[in-house]
């Protein structure tokens, strides 16, 4: 209790230092107190813009803060553009740890020192971040690696931090005028659950092996190897990747690379996450992403440090998909029908109003390179004109926002002609042909296919049933129906798989004519 208030002390005197009250204040429904704290603290400085000071403030709070200033960034609808401009520059500029405590927490949780585990071990950490840092061994059969260990005392401080967190945002939504719609309680559970699972190195680990699995045989993406023996929650051990980082593009043209096909290749990686997988790398900043430099996997993307994933459920990507290729099309009343069907927004919002907002926001990005264009004002205008419909924030899509706007980032670093519309709408259109026409069909057969061996021997029965039913009297009728139903819905994949399965057809048209016949009648 003691610590939680020296905490909340420390965190009232850096709010108070920068001036945190005069940005706050700003959006409550009653700011006249601002004035009369203006007066009381005349002795600080805060003539510097608003969004620096806030940025400073989190980087004097430390790494969890600075991690929250990370996720605000990339929330506009929470944020003005000036402050999520300047929170787009918060960095991990955490020093390393001792390396005395990386070598116990490595004997700790794999049960041997690294001279004995590894058949070397590097003691100067290569890279350092808020949550882990990264030493190179080698392992006994001569593989290099890389291992992560986690910063020691993380969990009690996550705790501490994000518990505080959460008293402010119930302050936030029960004093600021738009505190419901923007769901600041649910933004900071998103940020305690990532940041949770961003500590538990295991999860990390398998997140990378998914990720590996899902682009094995890819020529677009490298995912390094989890060696199992050597994981834990707080250590794992991957293998080493060698590759020039992203961001220097300078070596990477020097080294005979294609940026351009670089930047078509990210596009595709993202979608491929996103519509295929529903699984995708939500942390592809700069210092997570290498371009290989080995002959066998030159020119392809290395992928790194997956604490933080997203997942999109099948009704995330089918709104998703139906989304984007109508902003492809440049459909903006379907635009405004899905958000509506969706319940996003409310269902008494007039369509005509809705499509024509949306229109002002899209319609100037068409036919312009991306050097042109910024998705950060586009979303800023999107989430603006959400506003102003009542359109719910969906925390769920956070990260496919902050991944989105990496991408740009990338893009732009890369190759600033690549018009990202024109390089993902035949990708989608691609993939909608996949999962609605004939393919997908096949697919989806294939998949059923262990199940049948199950349901066919059921149709004899079912339709005998039914025919029982028919020369029943009236008042065990329901019961019998009732019953029949649930034996349809067990089936229902069966009827669908008529392609394959003629009989199986034949089967089910009459069981579903008598059953309608005695439903009706």
């Amino acid at each position: 209790m003691i610590l939680k208030f020296l905490r909340l002390f420390k965190i009232a005197r850096v709010a108070i230092r920068y001036g945190l009250d005069e940005i706050a204040i700003s959006g409550l429904a009653v700011p006249r107190t601002a004035k009369l704290i203006d007066t009381l603290i005349f002795w600080r400085d805060i003539s510097a813009p608003r969004g620096e000071r806030l940025r400073r403030a989190l980087e004097d709070l430390g790494p969890i803060f600075v991690k929250f200033g990370q996720v605000l960034s990339t929330r506009r609808d929470l944020m003005p553009p000036d402050i999520a401009d300047e929170l787009a520059k918060l960095q991990d500029r955490v020093p390393p740890f001792d390396s005395a405590l990386a070598i116990a927490q490595i004997e700790k949780s794999l049960g041997a020192h690294p001279d004995t585990l590894f058949e070397s071990f590097e003691r100067v950490p290569v890279a350092s971040a808020s949550i882990a840092q990264v030493h190179f061994a080698t392992l006994k059969d001569g593989k290099q690696v890389a291992v992560k260990v986690l910063r020691p005392g993380m969990k009690k401080s996550i705790d501490a931090d994000v518990d505080l967190m959460h008293i402010a945002a119930d302050l936030v939504e029960r004093l600021w005028a738009d505190g419901k719609r923007l769901k600041p309680k649910e933004v900071v559970g998103e940020f305690d659950k990532y940041l949770h699972d961003e500590i538990d190195l295991m999860r990390e680990a398998a997140n990378g092996s998914q990720l590996r699995r899902n682009f094995a045989g890819s020529e677009l993406l490298a995912v390094p190897e989890m060696y199992w023996d050597y994981c834990s929650p707080s250590v794992i051990v991957m293998e080493r990747m060698n590759g020039i980082p992203i961001s220097q593009l300078d070596r990477l043209v020097a080294a005979g690379v294609d940026l351009k096909k670089l930047s078509r290749d990210g596009v595709e990686i993202f979608f491929t996450q996103v519509f295929r997988d529903g699984f995708f790398h939500a942390d592809m900043h700069p210092g997570n992403i290498l371009v290989s430099m080995e002959p066998a996997t030159f020119g392809r993307y290395i992928a790194l440090d997956f604490g933080i994933v997203g997942t999109l459920n099948d009704f995330d990507k089918d709104y998703l998909s139906q989304n984007f290729l109508a902003f492809f099309q440049r459909d903006y009343k379907r635009v405004a029908e899905a958000h509506i069907e969706s319940g996003w927004a409310p269902k008494e919002t007039r369509v005509d109003e809705l499509e024509s907002a949306v229109r002002a926001c899209c319609e100037p990005i068409f036919d312009r390179p991306l050097k042109d264009i910024s998705f950060g004002q586009i979303l800023l205008r999107l989430f603006q004109t959400s506003r102003r419909f009542n359109v719910e924030v969906q925390p769920q899509l956070v990260l496919l926002q902050k991944t989105l706007l990496n991408i740009e980032g990338l893009g732009r670093q890369l190759d600033p002609e690549l018009d990202l519309w024109v390089t993902a709408k035949p990708y989608l259109e691609r993939w909608m042909s996949e999962q609605l026409g004939w393919r997908g069909l096949v697919e989806r057969l294939k998949d059923e296919a262990p199940r049948y061996g199950q349901l066919l021997p059921q149709l004899p029965r079912l339709v005998h049933q039914a025919l029982t039913l028919a020369g029943q009297p009236q008042s065990h009728n329901a019961d019998l129906l009732k019953h029949l139903l649930a034996e349809q819905k067990r089936t229902n994949r069966l009827l669908g798989s008529v392609v394959y399965f003629g009989g199986g057809l034949v089967a089910g048209i009459i069981l579903v004519q008598l059953l309608m016949r005695l439903y009706y009648f």
